[in-house]
């Protein structure tokens, strides 16, 4: 089983290859839920992140795309702007604290304000047993599932104290809150994403800042789906299916739905949540 895909859990990689036209064919036309609000989503160039770019803009944001592989980031913006969408690309290593300041101040200098953030990106499990982690194999999820996440915060919530409030979402996990064998570092950095949430939700609401985490189970990206296919994989993903009471996976777009709704003004009284949106998979 390669190792990105080999446990339930893993929802949002930190690139991935999908079509540039997903979420763009046949959508719903602006509904005004975010309405001129400035939005920037992490981990854009694929899977979750992708999809959430085309709700989001869907929904009248201005989309702030970025990802590490810059290819497929502008493949992402490149669709919202063609379906006459707000969107532009600034790419970023999120590792990097430099990054993600930079790139805070291309919204801010972009559409003069930051509204909103979707912290998505994220890296897969390794598949190891703990012992056989290696400091760097830990220190790598721990940097960008988690210290990413805390770096975005930092300087999101600086740009939306400017300018009176906002709203953050952080792609944790189920696995954020139940452990699986063989993936004792991301298991780590996604409880921590979770703890990380709802202590920026106490520090911040008051200053009209929410922050929630979204809490995916499998979804079915395009990698995923692929391996649902294969006859080698069939068997393992039946029982993973299984754990889903709703009795299927979930589609990114579904991820990128309730992204909307927790960034728009809907959600006004959610904070400092761990929204599970898995089929039902943490509720057996």
């Amino acid at each position: 089983m390669p190792r990105r895909d080999s446990t339930p859990g893993l929802t949002a990689n930190y690139h991935e290859n999908n079509d540039a036209t997903d979420g763009f064919r046949g959508g719903s036309p602006v509904s005004g839920a975010l309405q001129g609000k400035t939005i920037i989503v992490t981990g854009a160039g694929g899977g979750i992140g992708r999809e959430a770019c085309a709700v989001l803009a869907r929904a009248g944001a201005n989309v702030i795309v970025t990802d590490i592989a810059a290819d497929r980031g502008r493949e992402t913006a490149a669709a919202i702007t063609g379906s006459g969408l707000s969107a532009t690309f600034f790419p970023a290593d999120l590792a990097s604290e430099s990054d993600i300041q930079a790139l805070v101040n291309h919204a801010l200098e972009q559409f003069g304000r930051l509204d909103g953030a979707y912290n998505n990106a994220g890296v897969e499990q390794c598949a190891l047993p703990l012992h056989e982690l290696t400091l760097e194999q830990w220190e790598r999820a721990i940097r960008i599932d988690l210290t990413s996440v805390f770096l975005c915060i930092k300087h999101q919530v600086k740009a939306m104290l400017k300018s009176g409030g906002g709203a953050i979402v952080n792609t944790a996990s189920s696995l954020g809150q139940v452990a699986i064998p063989n993936a004792s570092e991301y298991v780590a950095a996604k409880h921590g994403v979770i703890g990380l949430t709802r202590a920026a939700a106490a520090e911040y609401g008051r200053h009209g800042i929410r922050v929630n985490a979204v809490l995916p189970g499998i979804v079915l990206t395009p990698m995923i789906s692929r391996l649902v296919a294969d006859p080698q994989f069939s068997a393992f993903f039946e029982k993973v299916r299984e754990r889903h009471p709703i009795g299927r996976f979930g589609q990114p777009s579904e991820i990128g739905e309730a992204v909307s709704w927790l960034l728009s003004a809907s959600a006004s009284f959610v904070n400092g949540t761990a929204f599970a949106v898995d089929g039902g998979y943490l509720a057996i």
